[in-house]
């Protein structure tokens, strides 16, 4: 052999080890989700077209336009755990009107498409165990860097009329989500909805050791199924018009 010749097998073997290296594909971590919720948006979307007085006194009560509040995905092989992470500083909001979802977590088995979610709707606390939610995804061709990794867009619907727009990447090998959305060939690192004016995206991933002793259901809670609580909450909503059908959807998603 040249010493042209090795010099060049050397400059490959060195781009290719530096490029596997760059590509570190995570079984297991921590993520870190923003969701922000546009509150004036959702406001005006269930305003009264006559009468937009209410909306506006809403919207003097909820201070900002935007509500941030931060939560934790932590996964393992075929397990998350999603929670509330740290503390947010929308303090002014939650002293007059506490959303739904604040403070939901959700524990998911991927393998065997288990779910079991511990939700709030206003002083009961709920224990929903069911089947994951089945998404059918259109993966497309659009792609974005989230927290520093490559992310393909997908799409989807779902509660029948719920447009969701969703970005994984492949180099998560656990195919989750933050709340109950999964089903990509990777995890999904960020969510919007954008006629909820809703979106969930990762600040960062930290690629740390989880122990099994983490990932534990929660089990707190009036045990019920998805539709049932569903049931439950289109009992409580049935008389609060375009409010109750947003608090309906935050509560199910």
């Amino acid at each position: 052999m040249t010493k042209a010749f090795l010099f060049i097998l050397f400059l490959l073997t060195a781009a290719w080890r530096s490029d596997a290296q760059n590509n570190i594909f995570l079984s297991q971590g921590k993520i870190e989700f923003e969701r922000k919720v546009n509150q004036y948006a959702q406001t005006e979307a269930t305003a009264d077209p006559d009468d937009d007085s209410w909306a506006e006194f809403r919207k003097k009560l909820q201070g900002n336009q935007f509500k941030t509040d931060y939560f934790d995905l932590l996964f393992t092989g075929d397990k998350t755990l999603y929670h509330p992470g740290r503390e947010s500083s929308d303090k002014v909001t939650q002293m007059f009107f506490q959303p739904p979802a604040q403070d939901n977590v959700v524990y998911t088995d991927l393998n065997n498409a288990k779910s079991i979610s511990q939700k709030r709707v206003f002083d009961q606390l709920f224990l929903i165990q069911d089947s994951t939610r089945q998404i059918k995804w259109k993966i497309t061709d659009e792609t974005r860097t989230i927290a520093g990794f490559p992310c393909r867009r997908a799409n989807a619907l779902i509660m029948d009329s719920i447009y969701v727009v969703a970005f994984y990447t492949d180099e998560i090998l656990t195919s989750g989500g933050p709340e109950s959305f999964s089903g990509l060939p990777g995890m999904i690192l960020g969510i919007a909805l954008p006629h909820e004016h809703v979106t969930w995206f990762a600040t960062k991933v930290e690629a740390v050791t989880i122990p099994g002793t983490t990932m534990t259901a929660p089990v707190k809670g009036k045990k019920v199924t998805d539709s049932s609580l569903k049931e439950a909450v289109v009992e409580l909503m049935k008389n609060w018009g375009k409010i109750g059908g947003l608090y309906m959807q935050d509560v199910l998603l």
